[in-house]
């Protein structure tokens, strides 16, 4: 069992991953998510089910649409891939323990706070890749996530009777929200109102795993974000005033501080005695 539930996951993820696609198109575009069916961009030949299966189709097709022959960017079976690996591990790291010892209550929680992850890198995927293309975090994908976040982690919260990480996921948001707020507020040609939007998520996810998650998630996203704006110098493809967008180094960061805050932290502050 412990082995079947990432695999499923995993199977799941490659599902979504083909939606995301439509998701990352479209969304932007201010088209339909749901109408109409997806169709070749060069031709308009309507995709079959059948060449419609996650990174499978786009091998078996090597690339190309049955129809006109135009290349298939390699970028939807990445997307695709992605996603089940990212469902892999995120189930596989911070699922719910499936043995004897589990009660109803506490198998509960898990699995509601699991599906909230689950949701969370779906739109980790698609926020990042639209904000690489259009520089744009779009609202009918964020503001929906505090809902969801909200909602899950209150339904969690009454299962296990974990209030304080509730209160703790609350405080988070609040903090992510008001610094990248005032950020926005002293430099917004350097961060925009998405931007601060999409911390006030992040704080609600990285808050419920703790504080240690939290500072981590928050200090990784300038890291990463910083390093790639340094490379893009160096190598120029970017100076010093270019808009770099800072979403996918945002949830890069969450993640980086939901997975591994609490060895991160610890391993900082044993290394300066402080533990």
């Amino acid at each position: 069992m412990a082995t079947l539930l990432p695999a499923f996951a995993g199977l799941l993820g490659a599902i979504i991953g083909s939606f995301l696609n439509v998701v990352i198109y479209r969304v932007p575009a201010g088209l339909s998510i749901v109408h109409p069916p997806s169709a070749c961009p060069a031709c308009s030949a309507p995709v079959r089910a059948h060449d419609n299966i996650p990174v499978l189709s786009w091998l078996l097709l090597r690339g190309r649409c049955r129809d006109c022959g135009a290349p298939i960017s390699a970028r939807y079976p990445l997307i695709e891939l992605g996603a089940a690996v990212a469902f892999v591990v995120i189930t596989a790291v911070l699922g719910p323990q499936l043995d004897a010892a589990a009660s109803a209550v506490r198998l509960t929680a898990d699995v509601v706070v699991l599906a909230a992850l689950l949701y969370l890198a779906a739109i980790s995927i698609a926020l990042a890749a639209i904000d690489l293309d259009v520089h744009r975090l779009p609202n009918s994908i964020v503001l929906p996530a505090y809902a969801v976040g909200s909602a899950a982690f209150s339904v969690a919260a009454v299962a296990s009777g974990d209030v304080v990480s509730l209160a703790r996921a609350a405080a988070g948001a609040g903090i992510l929200f008001a610094l990248y707020l005032v950020l926005a507020l002293i430099s917004p040609r350097g961060m925009g109102l998405g931007d601060v939007k999409l911390a006030g998520v992040l704080g609600l996810f990285l808050g419920w795993f703790g504080w240690d998650a939290l500072a981590v998630g928050a200090l990784a996203a300038f890291l990463l974000g910083g390093l790639y704006g340094v490379i893009l110098i160096l190598v120029r493809r970017a100076r010093r005033t270019t808009g770099i967008p800072f979403g996918p180094w945002m949830l890069a960061g969450a993640w980086v501080g939901i997975l591994f805050g609490e060895p991160i932290a610890r391993g900082y502050l044993a290394a300066f005695g402080l533990e």
